[in-house]
């Protein structure tokens, strides 16, 4: 055996030669110039369901974009095989910048920040106004979210024939968020979903709630009939719904005029971490202006504020500035307070 001393740059030294050749390591990354556009239907288990024109394709993420997700929603480049054939694999090689993004986080202390749904333009919030009871509470945060993400609120109410809507469209009125109100015969017949199609033509809307609501009976009256999902019941002992939606899925309506509908997990606590409350008055541009001599890093909810002296001056609706404190207040209560 040969041995060597502390010195092992010499001469002699023997390399062995390498079959394979080398291949330096390198930074640069293919452009992927043949990649197409598709968007993302449903995400499991690290397989995605991507939409390329008319073909539905199952891809995976490519190395090369890291730690980086894609969600339903996403508009995303993909390269490989796109035939859409049993047993193929195709990959994503791009995520496409985000016009809206809808996040929640477990709880008001988990720094872990969930995207749920990207690019939708508008958020349906389904509650029922009776088994199970509503929550007005999680509303708020669901609105606070939609501000905070760019999506334009949607109040759904179901179950009006179990109790009166009054008392929730007299809350949320200053608000000025559109509702629809919905009987448990007008989902048998159709018309409850011929009035919430009023606002989804040509716009995408992700659908959030509370478990047992009637959200996804009300998406399926809304797509055809192949895209239905299954549905559950409330338990009459808790008064809860069951989870059946599992994952977040996207579905066309089923019309000609387009639009798209997403279908997300019922929701028993919708935390707030991520957002930032100095976001939140951007929903109220009311108020805005009568932000101009408040302290600096004013939360809009203090002593000092000088909102309350705008609207004292008659500039703005009362109702408008309560609205505005409730929903700042939501991260420091919890969903069921």
């Amino acid at each position: 055996m040969r041995r060597y001393g502390k010195n092992t740059d010499e001469d002699d030294i023997r390399q062995r030669p390498n079959r394979k050749g080398t291949r330096p390591r390198t930074t640069i990354r293919p452009k992927h110039e043949d990649a197409v556009e598709g968007m993302v239907l449903t995400v499991d288990r690290g397989r995605l369901t991507c939409l390329v024109d008319d073909l539905v394709i199952t891809a995976m993420k490519a190395r090369e974009l890291g730690r980086k997700a894609a969600v339903v929603g996403d508009r995303v480049s993909i390269v490989g095989d796109l035939s859409g054939e049993k047993d193929t694999l195709a990959r994503i090689v791009r995520i496409s910048p985000r016009t809206s993004v809808l996040r929640r986080t477990a709880d008001d202390d988990d720094p872990y920040e969930r995207v749920v749904v990207a690019n939708a333009d508008q958020l349906a919030i389904v509650t029922a106004l009776a088994d199970p009871e509503p929550r007005p509470r999680l509303i708020d945060r669901c609105l606070v979210a939609a501000y905070d993400g760019g999506l334009t609120p949607l109040l759904v109410l179901t179950k009006s024939d179990l109790a009166s809507p009054d008392a929730l469209l007299e809350m949320y009125g200053a608000l000025g968020v559109p509702y629809v109100v919905t009987t448990r015969d007008e989902f048998v017949d159709g018309v409850a979903a011929e009035r919430v199609h009023e606002h989804l033509k040509g716009r995408t809307t992700a659908f959030v709630g509370h478990s047992g609501v009637g959200k996804t009976t009300l998406v399926n009256a809304l797509v055809p009939p192949d895209r239905r999902r299954s549905t559950g019941v409330v338990n009459a002992v808790t008064g809860r719904g069951r989870h059946t939606t599992t994952s977040a899925l996207a579905l066309p309506l089923d019309d000609k005029e387009g639009g798209w509908v997403i279908d997300t997990p019922g929701v028993r606590s919708f935390g707030l971490h991520h957002v930032d409350p100095s976001r939140v008055i951007l929903a109220f541009p009311d108020l805005v202006p009568g932000t101009e001599n408040c302290p600096r890093a004013c939360s809009h909810d203090e002593q000092d504020c000088a909102l309350d002296a705008w609207v004292a001056e008659g500039h703005a609706d009362p109702a408008r500035l309560v609205s505005l404190r409730r929903l700042l207040a939501t991260r420091e209560r919890r969903e069921g307070d």
